[in-house]
């Protein structure tokens, strides 16, 4: 009797396991999958679908979620390693790869795992792409790496069933020998372009003063040569007023002459003028010798022609 309860009690802790596993299963079977992610189905270990967002009920027992796919866009750092430029100088390169799942299910059975090989085939790119450049190269061609290697793993994504956005480097460290000569260097050239601006800078000073001057030099020139011309129009102006003025007067006396009286007037100034100047020489500091007949104002007219011009008439 006791061994039967016993053997009862047994079968069912037995059915009760069994109860509890399926309640388990049952409870496995349902799915909830989030958005941006995917599930692999295998139904007696061969693949058997792939579960989008949403609710999803499996069979228990048989279809069991093998893989689970996150599809957004995931970062996976490169580690540091050595690469030799052409011009045999080792540098350490590191970068980040930005990648995305485009085919679970080839992620899935394409490879074992797509963020190693991915890691390795950047790397290896990597490496082949430095060797091609020098060292001075490797820091301003940086897009030429990335593209490179964005190119090689788009390649291999197909198989794997992911898409490679982008590629980016963090750093390149060259030996500290090397990074203090390149210190040296750029401090070299940043002295040679400081000398070099200020060489220009004292050259188009310098240009700048002898325009001015030349500026000033040719300002002067014209104003001197315009007052030059002004004067001398002017002093040709003066001479010609002077002798029209002459001229005139010329021409008015010869008319007053012409006139009856007039030669006797002329004389009359003429006597005037003449005894002025002889009064002029009573000076007793003046020593003058006149011949006789000078102080005869007769013969002084007749010298002039008036006296015949008059016996003429």
């Amino acid at each position: 009797m006791l061994n039967g309860i016993d053997t009862d009690l047994i079968v069912m802790g037995i059915w009760g396991v069994i109860f509890v596993i399926f309640v388990l299963k049952l409870f496995q079977s349902i799915r909830l999958v989030p958005t941006k992610s995917a599930y692999i189905v295998e139904r007696l270990g061969k693949y058997h679908s792939t579960l989008d967002a949403g609710f999803h009920a499996l069979v228990p027992f048989v279809d069991k979620v093998a893989y689970i796919h996150d599809l957004k866009e995931e970062t996976i750092d490169v580690p540091p390693q050595e690469c030799f430029s052409s011009d045999e100088v080792n540098v350490e390169v590191d970068g980040v790869i930005y990648i995305s799942i485009t085919d679970p299910v080839k992620a899935s059975y394409g490879i074992t795992d797509y963020r190693y090989a991915a890691i390795q085939l950047a790397q290896t790119t990597t490496r082949s792409v430095i060797g091609t450049l020098d060292l001075d190269r490797t820091f301003e061609e940086r897009d030429i790496i990335s593209a490179k290697v964005v190119q090689v793993l788009d390649e291999a994504g197909a198989i794997w069933g992911i898409r490679v956005h982008r590629y980016e480097i963090k750093n390149i460290t060259p030996p500290e020998t090397v990074k203090n000569a390149m210190e040296m260097q750029v401090n070299a050239e940043r002295e040679r372009r400081a000398l070099l601006a200020q060489s220009e800078g004292d050259k188009q000073s310098k240009i700048n003063r002898s325009e001015g001057v030349m500026a000033e030099t040719i300002n002067r020139s014209e104003g001197e040569m315009q007052r030059r011309i002004n004067e001398a129009e002017g002093k040709g102006e003066e001479i010609l007023t002077l002798a029209k003025a002459t001229a005139e007067s010329i021409e008015r006396l010869a008319v007053v002459i012409s006139k009856p009286g007039g030669q006797s007037a002329l004389r009359l100034q003429l006597g005037e003028q003449y005894l002025k100047q002889l009064d002029g020489l009573k000076d007793k500091d003046n020593r003058v010798v006149l011949p006789g007949n000078m102080i005869n104002f007769d013969y002084w007219m007749d010298s002039m022609g008036l006296e015949d011009n008059k016996k003429a008439k």
